[in-house]
């Protein structure tokens, strides 16, 4: 089946390029893609040295599936999910799907066992790979079984595709692996999309004080609008955040928050979380920082935890529906957060309002 894709160039560009995907073998599944959320980590993995399809937050429709998949059918409306569990690994045996060592692109040990079958995506006579082994910024797409979770409430396909990570991560980050008490207090720095998700995860889980912390008084007042108490517009001067987390002690009673998000992904700010919080409080980095960085010891004084989740420590089969009924419920704000929509040949218009700050998330639309 021919389809158009965002095929990155691995060197920092990507085209629009016509490939060919294949139709699904055993526990495959081919959706029909119809949006695709875009997040930083799209715009990194341009240069990650690898051709490759793009994007790994998408919702389409099943066109056909494998023998062996008997959760969905075709017709049925679903949401990809790019931290792809075995069931069968330790980690998935531990109860840590998002960490499966099997077909993780990120934990796994190999992680090009999560791929469809070989040459399922192809690209000038090669097989092609796929960002987080779903390439979303694409009409067509074939995954595993494990990755298809079915639509289950009534949403635009534009609000379901961010689902697949950036609300996931950001609500996960907050009620799976802090375990945020209600009535405790929360600092988020950084209120792009997974922070706007943060936010909002914290005010669902009855969070008495949110604080959000962010350089940009636009995505200031979009934090305001997901459940942000308070706003702290930072001096980009700040290093480490320090004078800002003065300003959270004195919000605070003086001693600081129970709860800090990093959401910023600068790797100058991966210790200032640290920073926000109480003694014996808990600081949780968000956005993935992966370059070294230099911490400050005096800031684990005193019983501090730093965690630093997966994906918002996600068992897709449980928590995507959570995540549904609370959306069907108004609880968790989806169509609020997509700022704007693109077709595909206005990915770099996306990338580059991305990058801005312009928006709270865009996506991309397939007819």
């Amino acid at each position: 089946m021919k389809t158009i894709a965002a095929v990155a160039d691995g060197k920092g560009s990507f085209s629009i390029e016509a490939i060919h995907v294949s139709p699904p073998a055993r526990d495959e599944v081919l959706v029909a893609i119809k949006a695709s959320g875009l997040c930083h980590t799209d715009y990194d993995s341009l240069s990650w040295g690898k051709t490759m399809v793009l994007g790994h937050e998408g919702a389409g429709i099943v066109e056909a599936i494998g023998e062996g998949v008997e959760h969905v059918k075709v017709g049925d409306k679903v949401i990809l999910n790019w931290a792809i569990p075995c069931k069968c690994c330790f980690q998935c045996q531990s109860g840590n799907q998002n960490l499966c060592e099997t077909f993780s692109p990120v934990t796994g040990i190999d992680p090009d066992l999560g791929l469809a079958h070989a040459g399922s995506t192809m690209h000038k006579g090669k097989a092609l790979k796929r960002s987080f082994n779903i390439g979303t910024l694409s009409s067509h797409s074939v995954v595993r079984k494990e990755a298809v979770i079915p639509i289950t409430v009534d949403i635009p396909f534009s609000s379901a595709c961010i689902l697949g990570c950036g609300a996931m991560t950001g609500y996960g980050s907050v009620v799976n692996a802090a375990r945020l008490s209600p009535g405790s207090s929360a600092v988020v720095l950084g209120s792009g999309g997974v922070g706007l998700n943060v936010i909002q995860g914290a005010r669902i889980a009855g969070a008495g004080k949110i604080i959000a912390v962010d350089v940009n008084p636009l995505r200031l007042e979009m934090a305001k609008q997901f459940g942000a108490t308070h706003l702290l517009q930072a001096d980009r001067n700040d290093t480490g955040l320090l004078r800002a987390a003065e300003q959270v002690k004195v919000l605070c009673g003086g001693r600081g928050a129970d709860y800090s998000f990093e959401c910023t992904g600068i790797p100058a700010l991966g210790a200032a979380p640290l920073a926000m919080v109480r003694n014996a409080g808990t600081a949780i980095q968000v956005s993935g920082i992966e370059q070294p960085i230099e911490i400050d010891m005096n800031l684990f004084e005193w019983d501090k935890l730093y965690l630093n989740p997966l994906y918002g420590k996600s068992k897709p089969e449980q928590d995507f529906p959570k995540l549904m009924e609370l959306y069907a419920r108004g609880l968790l704000m989806l169509d609020e957060m997509i700022t704007r929509t693109y077709t595909i040949d206005k990915l770099q218009a996306a990338f580059d309002d991305m990058l801005a700050g312009r928006n709270a998330k865009g996506v991309i639309l397939f007819e």
